[in-house]
C-alpha cells in the first residue's frame, strides 16, 4: 500500500528524477511552455512553483537555493529577471496544465504545461471582454461630432476645388 507516499517516482531513481525535473524546469522557464506527459507535468508543477515563489524576492540566498535546484545560471537569471516581474502580484498558481490527448506511439496521456502570465490568448481575452454595445446618448454624441467634422471640411474642400478650377482655366487661356 502507498499510504503517506506523496512523491511520484516516475519510474526513475532519485538522482535521475531530480536531474530530469531540473532540466524540464529550465526548459519551461526558457520557452514558457513545454509538452510532456501528464504525470511529469504534475511532478514538474510541484517542483517549479516553490522556485517561482522564491524568485519573487531577489536575494542572494534565494538565488542560491534556486540554483541548487535548477543547476543552470541562465535559467536562474531569467527566472529572477523576467518571470518574477510578471508574477510579482500573483499569490500562487504560476503554472497551468492543459491536457492534449494521447500520444500515438504508446498511448500515454500528454499535456502542455505553461507559465500562466505568458499565454497571450488567455490574457488578451480578459482585456477584450469589454462590451461593444453603446447607449443611444453616446452614439448620438459621436454622430454629432462626425457631422461637425464633415461640415468643417466641406468649405475647405469647396475652396480647393475653386482654386483648382481657376488654375485650369488660366492654363487653358494661355
Amino acid at each position: 500500500m502507498r499510504h503517506g507516499k506523496k512523491v511520484n517516482h516516475l519510474g526513475r531513481k532519485a538522482a535521475h528524477r531530480k536531474a530530469m525535473l531540473a532540466n524540464m524546469a529550465c526548459s519551461l522557464i526558457e520557452h514558457k511552455r513545454i509538452n510532456t506527459t501528464v504525470a511529469k507535468a504534475k511532478a514538474l508543477k510541484q517542483f517549479v512553483e516553490p522556485l517561482v515563489t522564491k524568485s519573487k524576492s531577489d536575494t542572494t540566498h534565494n538565488r542560491r537555493i534556486v540554483f541548487a535546484s535548477l543547476r543552470n545560471k541562465y535559467a536562474v537569471a531569467e527566472l529572477f529577471r523576467d518571470v518574477a516581474a510578471k508574477v510579482g502580484d500573483r499569490p500562487g498558481g504560476y503554472t497551468r496544465i492543459i491536457k492534449l490527448g494521447n500520444r500515438l506511439g504508446d498511448n500515454a496521456e500528454m499535456a502542455m504545461i505553461e507559465l500562466v502570465d505568458y499565454n497571450e490568448t488567455y490574457n488578451t481575452e480578459k482585456a477584450k471582454k469589454k462590451t461593444t454595445r453603446r447607449s443611444r446618448s453616446k452614439k448620438a454624441e459621436t454622430d454629432k461630432v462626425e457631422e461637425t467634422a464633415v461640415a468643417e471640411e466641406t468649405p475647405k474642400a469647396e475652396e480647393e476645388v475653386k482654386d483648382v478650377e481657376s488654375k485650369s482655366e488660366e492654363t487653358s487661356q494661355e
